[in-house]
């Protein structure tokens, strides 16, 4: 088990720069961030582009996997969440091709893990939603497979505005939707797991790991608080919005010690990945730096 970092908040910084600061700080390895290069999402936390994956050669992945190695780093994977099952075909195409570009880079940096959502059309139930990511997908999971890789979905709702409500922009949040995820494409896919989705959908998060703990190929560390008062004005319907705030690992509701006890018991043993999500530690490099301090002296007790 190793811990480290999603490069993500960090998108004015050469990778070299962010694996310098993360060896320096005592982490492990990292997950990369791999939007397009030429500009992607605006969303908080997407958009940052660490690898040149659009020309990305065995030759390159290979020197770029040296060079990590030689500062005591490990690659967990690469990251690119978009939203696979968009409602506009141009834009769903667009990131469905770049995403196949992440896998085809991965596979030729011999990087076993490219992380992901399923996505979804917030205007469609859960079903409808399913029926078209069994299409959508199943070519992308093919191409991962033949690559070496192994696509692991992230656990998150994708709901944080109103531009996501009512049905938010994945769908793999539930276990009833990961039960057909792995009925469907079995090992050829994977669980990215973050604790925090859990706390506001009021999901059992022990029972959650004993069901799905042997299926998790990489583990996000996010906590999340509940702002009651914003619950209060929103009420439940509001499915999150005005009330989920994400945290670093120790400043919210997630049970750590529990997260990492049903992890070992479910035989996980791979990265741990901090994701920084804190507004309270935004707004410049050195408070995004301190936030992560902060996790890193709550996690690294459970890791040995």
């Amino acid at each position: 088990m190793k811990l480290g970092i999603l490069t993500a908040p960090f998108p004015d910084m050469p990778l070299s720069e962010v694996a310098d600061y993360a060896a320096g700080a005592g982490f492990q390895a990292l997950e990369i961030a791999c939007w397009p290069a030429a500009g992607a999402e605006k969303r908080r936390y997407a958009g940052t582009a660490h690898l040149p994956v659009e020309d990305m050669t065995a030759a390159r992945g290979s020197e770029i996997v040296g060079m990590l190695a030689d500062k005591g780093l490990s690659v967990s994977g690469l990251g690119y969440y978009p939203n696979p099952l968009h409602a506009d075909e141009g834009h769903r195409d667009a990131v469905l091709a770049h995403l196949k570009k992440v896998i085809t880079a991965a596979g030729l940096m011999k990087i076993s893990v490219v992380n992901t959502f399923v996505g979804g059309d917030r205007a469609l139930d859960l079903d409808r939603n399913w029926t078209r990511a069994v299409d959508i997908l199943s070519p992308v999971v093919a191409h991962a497979r033949d690559s070496g890789v192994t696509l692991a979905f992230e656990n998150c709702p994708m709901i944080f505005s109103k531009d996501e409500w009512p049905g938010g922009h994945n769908i793999a949040y539930a276990p009833r939707i990961w039960r057909r995820i792995f009925e469907t494409w079995g090992d050829a896919v994977g669980m990215n797991y973050d604790p925090s989705h859990l706390v506001w959908q009021m999901i059992d998060a022990a029972r959650f790991v004993r069901e799905f703990g042997p299926r998790m190929v990489h583990v996000h560390a996010k906590d999340l608080m509940i702002d009651r008062d914003g619950l209060y004005e929103n009420g439940i319907m509001s499915a999150g919005i005005g009330w989920q705030v994400p945290r670093m690992p120790g400043l919210g509701e997630v049970d750590w010690p529990g997260f990492f006890a049903g992890l070992y018991r479910a035989g996980y043993d791979g990265p741990i990945i901090i994701e920084h999500e804190d507004r309270d530690f935004e707004g410049s490099v050195d408070r995004i730096k301190r936030g992560f301090a902060l996790a890193r002296d709550v996690l690294a007790p459970f890791i040995k």
